[in-house]
C-alpha cells in the first residue's frame, strides 16, 4: 500500500500539530514531511512528542538557502546544521534538498557533498522560478541531466516531484508524462504530489487532488510502486484544521 505523507512546517505547532496527531491516529496518513524553517529549534520539543515517522525538508530559497551560490556557503551550512539537529532528534529517514537558484549545478553538488549527509535526497525543480522581482531566474536540478550530476557527485538519493517535472517539461516544450519517465530511471526514494491547474504552465500551483488536470490514475499505474512514499503537497485552505488534506488522501486512494 502507498505510504502518504502530510507536509507541514516546523512553525506549525498550534492547530496543525494537534490535527496531525489526530489524523495519524485515524490512519489517514503514514508520516510527516516537516519543512524546517531556519532558527526554529525552539519548536523541536513539540514535534518530538509526536509518535509519528518523519521525513525532513531543508529550507530552500524562500528562506535564503541556495546551494547553487558560492557566496551562500556559510549561511547554507548554518541552515543545514539546524535541519540535521531536527533529523537526529526526530530520527528522520531522509532530508530533502532543493538544488538552488541560478549559479551552477557543480556548486550545488559541491556544497551538498560537503554536508556529508547520508540521509540527503535531491528534489527536481521547475525550470524557472515563479515570476517576481527582476528578470527570469533558473532552478538547478530542473532537468534529468542536472539531477544525474548531483546524484553522481554527492552519492545522494532522489525525490521526484511530479508537478515540478511537468513545469520543467512545459518550459522546454516536452510532453510532460514522457518527461516524468526520464526521472524514474533514478529510482526515487519518495515522491511529491499535488494536482496541476494548467498542464501547459511553467509555474507550480499546488491545487488539491482531483481539482486539476493531472492524470493521477496514470501516475499510480505507470510510475508509483505500491509501497511508494508520497508526500501530498497541496495548499491548505484552513488555519485550524486539515480536513482538506484528509480529502486529498481519499481522492488519491480512490482513483
Amino acid at each position: 500500500m502507498h505510504k502518504l505523507g502530510l507536509k507541514l512546517w516546523s512553525v506549525n505547532t498550534d492547530f496543525y500539530l494537534k490535527e496531525a496527531e489526530s489524523l495519524f491516529d485515524k490512519s489517514v496518513y503514514d508520516y510527516i514531511e516537516l519543512y524546517i524553517v531556519p532558527d526554529t529549534l525552539d519548536t523541536l520539543n513539540e514535534w518530538k512528542k509526536l509518535k509519528i515517522p518523519f521525513i525532513l525538508h531543508n529550507a530552500h530559497s524562500a528562506h535564503g538557502f541556495n546551494l547553487a551560490q558560492a557566496d551562500k556557503r556559510l549561511f547554507n551550512r548554518h541552515v543545514y546544521e539546524q535541519t540535521a539537529q531536527f533529523a537526529d532528534v526526530l530520527k528522520a529517514e531522509y532530508i530533502i534538498f532543493h538544488g538552488g537558484i541560478d549559479g551552477n549545478v557543480e556548486e550545488t553538488a559541491s556544497q551538498l557533498a560537503a554536508f556529508n549527509e547520508s540521509r540527503a535526497l535531491i528534489e527536481n525543480k521547475p525550470f524557472v522560478v515563479l515570476p517576481g522581482g527582476n528578470g527570469t531566474h533558473f532552478c538547478r536540478g530542473a532537468t534529468p541531466e542536472e539531477i544525474a550530476i548531483i546524484i553522481e557527485l554527492v552519492s545522494c538519493g532522489f525525490c521526484l516531484d511530479f508537478g515540478h517535472a511537468i513545469c520543467s517539461a512545459n518550459s522546454q516544450g516536452i510532453e510532460p508524462y514522457s518527461y516524468i519517465s526520464q526521472f524514474i530511471k533514478f529510482r526515487p526514494q519518495m515522491f511529491h504530489l499535488s494536482d496541476v491547474s494548467d498542464m501547459k504552465s511553467p509555474y507550480d500551483a499546488h491545487p488539491h487532488l482531483g481539482t486539476g488536470m493531472l492524470d493521477i490514475a496514470r501516475l499510480k499505474r505507470d510510475f508509483l510502486l505500491k509501497n511508494a512514499m508520497i508526500s501530498i503537497e497541496t495548499n491548505k485552505n484552513y488555519k485550524d484544521n486539515l480536513s482538506d488534506f484528509a480529502q486529498d488522501t481519499e481522492v488519491f486512494r480512490n482513483v
